[in-house]
């Protein structure tokens, strides 16, 4: 029996400079995918899939994350007041109990793989999982869940997957994997961002992971692999050399890569079009738009 995954890490560094002007003054993490910031995203698929030990790896210019799920006395009270008891249900849905999260802080920009290993004091000898805010992904079943599940039977480490464009395996850390039709794939090997025309495989990493406190200690070296940066793909391919232990899984669902404004701007019609309060008036903009580029042509 594998241990329980409780723990989940949430790197939260990075400046979000494709963001400018807006991330000037705000965290990336903190701008809104409709109605909820893309951190609230990830925190809700975390706590569905059991997570109770959240982690987040911050750097300067960003409390506002730490303020966000702190409780707010006066809000909370004027919504009280005028008894609008639906707004009371989403704000408690912000609030973490104290202690729930942990803050740590990454004072160089060293890549993923130097930013998970900022929390490895926090997570001790325990597997733990670790999610990118940036990915978004629209689910019947949150994508961690689905991952957990999967772990229970397989234990080690294990990857979130899915095929992208040849074109685009130059963006990604890539798995070369043994043939298989389930979701679950063993993983030969990982390559960071490979050189274009060099990819195993067009079946790409994207932020789910689920580690063994074993990858914490690979990152001690503090190596730089691809782009100068110390690579968490460097540090889960090292167990496959000397555990054989590494999973890929396909899950079902639709990832939105929401570190790009095209993403960012897709996930927002996507999940706006999901909402029954706003489909209708969404739906109808979007006719009228279309029927408006079609005249002019």
């Amino acid at each position: 029996m594998q241990n329980k995954v409780t723990k989940a890490v949430f790197p939260v560094a990075g400046m979000g400079t494709r963001f400018l002007p807006a991330t000037k003054s705000i965290p990336k993490e903190i701008l809104t995918l409709v109605d909820r910031p893309l951190i609230q995203y990830a925190i809700d698929e975390a706590r569905e899939a059991g997570i109770t030990e959240f982690i987040f790896v911050t750097s300067r210019g960003k409390s506002a994350l730490e303020d966000y799920f702190d409780r707010a006395p006066d809000l909370e009270a004027t919504l009280r007041a005028k008894k609008k008891t639906a707004l009371l249900d989403v704000y408690e849905q912000t609030c973490m109990a104290s202690g729930a999260i942990a803050y740590v802080r990454q004072n160089q920009a060293l890549g993923l793989g130097h930013a998970v290993w900022c929390a490895r004091n926090l997570i001790g000898d325990e597997p733990f999982a670790v999610l990118l805010p940036d990915d978004v992904i629209a689910a019947d079943k949150p994508c961690l869940g689905q991952m957990i599940e999967a772990y229970e039977e397989t234990g080690g480490n294990m990857v979130a997957a899915m095929e992208v464009p040849e074109e685009m395996t130059s963006s990604y850390g890539i798995l070369d994997v043994n043939a298989g039709l389930g979701p679950k794939l063993k993983v030969k090997n990982m390559v960071e961002k490979p050189a274009q025309g060099t990819a195993p495989s067009n079946l790409a990493a994207i932020g789910r992971y689920i580690l063994s406190p074993q990858v914490l200690r690979n990152l001690d070296g503090q190596a730089s692999g691809a782009g100068g940066e110390i690579q968490l793909t460097d540090a889960i391919a090292k167990e496959i050399e000397t555990s054989n232990n590494v999973y890929g899984y396909r899950f079902q669902g639709q990832r939105f890569d929401c570190g790009s404004k095209a993403g960012f701007l897709q996930a927002t019609l996507s999940f706006g079009l999901a909402r029954e309060d706003l489909r209708d008036e969404l739906e109808d903009y979007i006719y009228d738009m279309m029927a408006m580029r079609q005249a002019a042509q």
